[in-house]
């Protein structure tokens, strides 16, 4: 790979745009697919600067790694056709999947191209969020991944060789970050219907970092529903592979499909609560 790869970024949603963003400091080019993508995606990109091309052949001939982020539903799909036009550089699995779909993802793949499993903790880095962007795979190639955020707000770390480590531990912390978000709805639902809804914020607010004493959040858990929902879905699937119940998420993801259909949506407390309470 030269000193200065080229970066091909599949899709520049809220994270990719922001994250290839970042890349875009230490690489000679950041590179998207214009062609079926919509307005919201090519005003995302040109903000952060990133540079547009006309067909994925195009992207993935020029480009030296190519950095997939896109809802976890389209990831196996989307590598399928990287690995069918040739694709021969470092493919960066990025998306909230389950090991079991990185590992399948990685076969898909010749000996000409390496897959590097990756999974994103935290929120895009904009307005000086910092997240972390860990890796695992095939040691060289992580190297590279991570000599592209050097020095910027993404933060890297390696957790060995076998791909899927990155992938268990995205899905074991969303598990839980999660899912207690939507506890948080439910329970401020059920007291809302009762009238003591502000008499449990005050409860909730009494010990030290209790999701309950932020009941704000559940506008911003109605808005990203269309993305947590998919992935507990996976973490469900793992919590399985590992002979663990997944019930409990698979729970959480039914309760996120109500506000579905509202991506991205702008919402108050209140009106994500009526929402929810419809069924």
């Amino acid at each position: 790979m030269p000193q200065q790869p080229v970066v091909g970024i599949l899709h520049p949603g809220s994270m990719g745009a922001a994250v290839a963003a970042c890349a875009a400091t230490n690489a000679a080019a950041v590179l998207w697919c214009a062609r079926g993508r919509s307005p919201a995606s090519t005003a995302r990109a040109e903000r952060f600067g990133l540079t547009p091309v006309s067909a994925l052949q195009e992207l993935l001939d020029r480009s030296d790694v190519v950095i997939s982020l896109c809802p976890p539903a389209a990831a196996e799909d989307l590598a399928r056709d990287v690995a069918a036009a040739g694709f021969g550089g470092v493919y960066v699995e990025a998306n909230a999947i389950n090991p079991e779909r990185v590992a399948r993802i990685a076969g898909l793949f010749g000996p000409a191209a390496t897959v590097v499993d990756g999974g994103v903790v935290g929120s895009p880095p904009v307005r000086g969020k910092t997240p972390t962007l860990y890796l695992s795979g095939p040691a060289t190639a992580a190297a590279q991944v991570e000599n592209l955020f050097a020095d910027t707000p993404v933060r890297t770390k390696t957790l060995g060789n076998e791909v899927g480590k990155a992938s268990a531990l995205k899905l074991s912390y969303a598990s839980f970050q999660k899912t207690s978000r939507v506890l948080v709805a439910l329970s401020i639902g059920m007291a809302r219907e009762h009238g003591v809804d502000q008499e449990l914020i005050e409860v909730a607010s009494r010990r030290a970092d209790s999701y309950l004493s932020e009941p704000e959040y559940i506008a911003k858990t109605a808005a990203r529903a269309w993305r947590w929902g998919p992935e507990l879905e996976e973490a469900a699937d793992t919590l399985e592979a590992a002979g663990l119940p997944p019930e409990m998420l698979r729970a959480a993801a039914s309760t996120l499909a109500r506000w579905h259909d509202a991506k991205d949506g702008e919402f108050t407390p209140t009106s994500a609560l009526d929402r929810l309470a419809q069924p």
